[in-house]
């Protein structure tokens, strides 16, 4: 028979789940709200935000109730542990979409620019992270969750490289900065999801394998603690 217990872990996984399709969701349609000028899909994120904030308060609850009148070890402790880590993160992937998507409010009153930077490619890594650590946790894959980890590199460079052809864009433009600076904090929060994404996938190999990975990045190279 199955236990009750693994009925209200099932249950938990499932509503995380759900909030993380929704954050992902709003981390997509954010993006494209600036990409294709989409101010009504830019409401429907800062709306969109109120039901992820009510999933967080949710799987909070659950999580508290389960440690408190269940008392779990080991693995069953580790995913409950992992799973209030990863929903206030993904909580947060939420908001970094409402900030996206209010800066797209903003751009979208005014003329484009043509920008010297590529926002869908460094967009694009960011929300695949987002994809695969979603995939390693319903898949309890470490491997994917590490791979998602290590690309936060590359979102990391082209942050750097965004940011400073922006600035020498404003320089140049002074009309543009107002808008240009709306470009540099779509940026910051692009890489933020990116960094949100590595947090979940890091849980994830600690939940699987009981492996502390965070902050144990050198020269591309992974070294883990078991707990």
């Amino acid at each position: 028979m199955v236990r009750q217990f693994d009925r209200e872990l099932a249950d938990l996984k499932m509503n995380l789940l759900r909030m993380a399709e929704a954050a992902e969701q709003a981390g997509q349609h954010s993006i494209a709200s600036v990409l294709n000028r989409n101010s009504e899909l830019a409401k429907e994120v800062i709306i969109g935000d109120l039901a992820i904030n009510d999933m967080e308060l949710e799987i909070d609850e659950q999580c508290l109730k389960l440690l408190a009148l269940r008392q779990p070890l080991a693995k069953d402790l580790r995913f409950i542990t992992a799973a209030m880590r990863i929903n206030a993160d993904l909580e947060r992937i939420g908001d970094q979409a409402v900030n996206i998507a209010e800066r797209a409010l903003e751009l979208n009153q005014r003329p484009p620019l043509k920008l010297p930077i590529d926002l869908k490619k460094m967009a694009d890594i960011a929300l695949e992270m987002v994809c695969t650590s979603i995939e390693a946790f319903v898949h309890q894959d470490p491997q994917l969750a590490v791979q998602a980890c290590q690309r936060d590199v590359e979102v990391d460079t082209l942050d750097d490289e965004y940011i400073n052809k922006l600035l020498n864009f404003m320089l140049k433009d002074t009309p543009a900065v107002g808008r240009a600076l709306h470009y540099i904090i779509i940026i910051r929060n692009i890489e933020r999801i990116a960094d949100l994404a590595t947090n979940v996938a890091e849980d994830i190999v600690f939940f699987v394998e009981g492996k502390v990975i965070k902050h144990r990045y050198k020269d591309g190279m992974l070294s883990t603690q078991s707990v």
